[in-house]
């Protein structure tokens, strides 16, 4: 029913090893040895992003500590133009205040000369004063 050939069996078990040795040799290791590559590729690339991500948040905190910064200078520039404006207003007003009290003292002067003018005029013209006042009401 079957026979058996020893000379087939032997050269189907040659050709199989030699076909599992050129298979090996031109296709399994080389296609090992590229996934091998691409794994590590793959592994390092994550490495590269997790630094980079460190260093972006690295960088981040460092931007927002540069904007607080600015924001803190900002703050004190603003603070010390307002008191620098203040001390110039304060100074401004305090000339203005001066030369008006200053011209306010002359004005009472003036104001006590011409009412002691009024008065010493008005002294002088009491005679005449009493003269057509008795005059008037004679005539009445």
């Amino acid at each position: 029913m079957l026979d058996l050939n020893l000379e087939l069996m032997l050269t189907v078990l040659f050709v199989f090893f030699l076909l599992l040795f050129v298979l090996n040799t031109m296709l399994y290791k080389p296609l090992l040895k590229f996934m091998t590559d691409r794994d590590e590729s793959i592994a390092n690339d994550l490495k590269s992003a997790k630094e980079l991500s460190g260093n972006s948040d690295e960088l981040h905190a460092q931007g927002i500590q540069i904007i607080d910064n600015a924001k803190a200078e900002a703050s004190a520039i603003r603070e010390k133009s307002i008191e620098e404006a203040k001390r110039v207003a304060s100074a401004n007003i305090a000339t203005k205040q001066q030369k008006l009290d200053t011209n306010y003292q002359v004005f009472i002067d003036k104001l006590s000369k011409d009412k002691d003018e009024l008065k010493s005029a008005l002294l002088n013209e009491m005679p005449l004063i009493k003269e057509s006042l008795k005059v008037k009401l004679g005539n009445l």
